[in-house]
């Protein structure tokens, strides 16, 4: 089951990792990527076995950022890669089966592409965020309609999305959005992954 509020965390945001996962647990998150290209695989690990009761107890997946190794064995629910971090069907086959699989979806070409074994994919960016500057050009909402009606698995926008976009991502075939900064930099992370679910749920 795919839900609609997806947090990914962000280190460089005031707020420690953990807790910002935590508020996102609690505001009503379904899923929680942490990523954290500075973390080794060790703190990473640490981070996950702490964090994983926690996620459960919500009902909330727990998803790890390109380390397919440290996802494996912390026990996480899933692992989220890019275009460049390997074959998803052998990260598949690394995982088993009832661990979800992410891919990062940046062109229509790449939609129709996504192999067998991928459950979601993140589309984008919709628009450009500050927060990944090495980001593919942003594909707007009609480049994210496109790639909604060619992907074979459901498809979670990203990319500069904020309180308010629940609607036209819905039109454009998003069965989610996920975010950084809308969460992770707000004043009150629990409130406003509660706002943004709040207002999914009513687009």
């Amino acid at each position: 089951m795919i839900g609609p509020i997806y947090v990914v965390t962000d280190p460089a945001s005031a707020v420690p990792v953990i807790e910002q996962a935590r508020a996102a647990a609690r505001g009503g998150a379904w899923a929680v990527q942490l990523r954290d290209k500075q973390a080794s695989d060790a703190e990473l690990h640490a981070l996950v076995r702490q964090l994983l009761p926690e996620m459960a107890a919500l009902a909330v997946r727990l998803i790890v950022n390109d380390r397919v190794e440290v996802a494996i064995s912390a026990g996480a629910d899933g692992v989220h890669i890019g275009q460049g971090d390997g074959d998803p069907r052998a990260v598949r086959a690394r995982l088993g089966s009832g661990r979800l699989v992410g891919l990062s979806v940046e062109t229509l070409s790449q939609a129709r592409r996504v192999p067998p074994g991928v459950d979601y994919i993140g589309a984008g960016p919709v628009r450009a965020t500050a927060t990944k500057p090495d980001h593919a050009p942003p594909v707007g909402l009609a480049g994210l309609a496109g790639i909604a009606a060619a992907a074979p698995v459901p498809v979670i926008a990203i990319g500069g999305l904020a309180l308010g976009d629940a609607a036209a991502l819905k039109q454009a075939g998003a069965v989610g959005m996920a975010v950084v900064s809308a969460v992770t930099r707000a004043a009150d992370p629990e409130a406003a992954t509660r706002a943004l679910l709040l207002d999914w749920r009513q687009a």
